[in-house]
């Protein structure tokens, strides 16, 4: 599994974000101001920043966080399933 966080600079809520993710391996982050960013997130139905995507091999969803910056106790334990 891996995480897919989408930001976007002017975004309050980011930094939080950010730093749940931080340290984690396998973290893709992706500025939904940029083209790239943009299609990922449309690919996802993402729509508010920031989102935590956690997604298995197959790049299915396992869990989300739209809006909100997740609790980093909980993102751990799950990618530690």
């Amino acid at each position: 599994m891996h995480v897919k966080l989408f930001v976007k600079d002017d975004c309050p809520r980011c930094p939080l974000a950010k730093r749940a993710c931080e340290g984690l391996d396998a973290v893709e982050v992706f500025d939904v101001a940029s083209v790239d960013g943009l299609a990922e997130a449309a690919f996802y139905g993402v729509l508010a920043t920031p989102t935590v995507l956690v997604v298995d091999t197959a790049g299915a969803e396992v869990a989300s966080w739209r809006g909100e910056a997740p609790d980093r106790s909980a993102l751990t334990s799950l990618l530690a399933q």
